[in-house]
């Protein structure tokens, strides 16, 4: 170094570090990267897929239970047979098949007589041992590929297949007859009802109002016919 010239002092200069905005330094790159946690991928997939199967299983569980409470919706809870609206489901069915294929099946309406007289001196557990014991014969009394329900309160619905009007007729009066005959005990005592029971022929331009108002009305001009007495002959 010559004489007279200033010394030469090295300054240190400090790394530059850049700030985020809360003032604090950011480290460099590979360090930020170094201070990361390792994602274990296989082990986030697998808890993935444990959680996908356990909705499958809760929406398989909802399904089944739905389809149980649609099957139930159309049974009735006394007499374990169709109620109203799963018999009206089958009769449109039925209805249905009879304008496409051209055959035959009878609506049956069905009144019992002297219910009320049971409910009001047994009480209504006596009145369900009736209807459970009337469903029980229903069903007994038709083929498998026939429809029994119960209508509400004592009355009763049939939709049979593959006969004639007339052979409707003898079918309606051997099962008035068949309810009267049926045996029904309660409490040691034997409750005694009968049946009042209309029909009608399902056509090929019917539509489920008419047909239900139909059979309905051939009900109580039968029931008419029995308080007064003047029945058909050989029915």
């Amino acid at each position: 170094m010559a004489k007279g010239s200033p010394a030469k002092t090295r300054v240190a200069v400090p790394p530059v570090r850049t700030r985020a905005p809360s003032g604090r330094p950011v480290r460099d790159e590979p360090e930020l990267r170094a201070a990361q946690p390792a994602r274990n991928i296989p082990s986030e997939l697998a808890v993935l897929l444990g959680e996908v199967q356990r909705l499958q299983c809760e929406l398989a569980t909802t399904r089944a239970k739905v389809k149980e409470l649609e099957a139930t919706a159309d049974i009735d809870a006394v007499t374990e047979i169709f109620n109203r609206r799963g018999f009206e489901r089958e009769l449109k069915r039925s209805l249905a098949y009879v304008k496409r294929y051209g055959t035959r099946a009878a609506l049956f309406y069905i009144d019992l007589d002297g219910f009320k007289p049971v409910n009001d001196r047994h009480g209504h557990a006596a009145g369900d041992a009736v209807l459970k014991a009337v469903a029980a014969m229903l069903t007994r009394s038709v083929r498998a590929s026939d429809t029994v329900a119960r209508l509400g309160g004592d009355e009763f619905g049939l939709i049979l297949w593959n006969l004639s009007e007339g052979d409707a007729g003898a079918k309606a009066w051997a099962l008035e007859a068949a309810v009267t005959e049926e045996g029904i005990e309660w409490e040691g005592e034997a409750l005694a009802v009968g049946a009042s029971i209309g029909f009608a022929m399902l056509g090929p331009v019917d539509e489920l109002a008419d047909l239900l108002a139909k059979a309905d009305h051939a009900m109580y001009a039968r029931k008419a016919q029995r308080k007064s007495g003047r029945l058909p002959q050989n029915r």
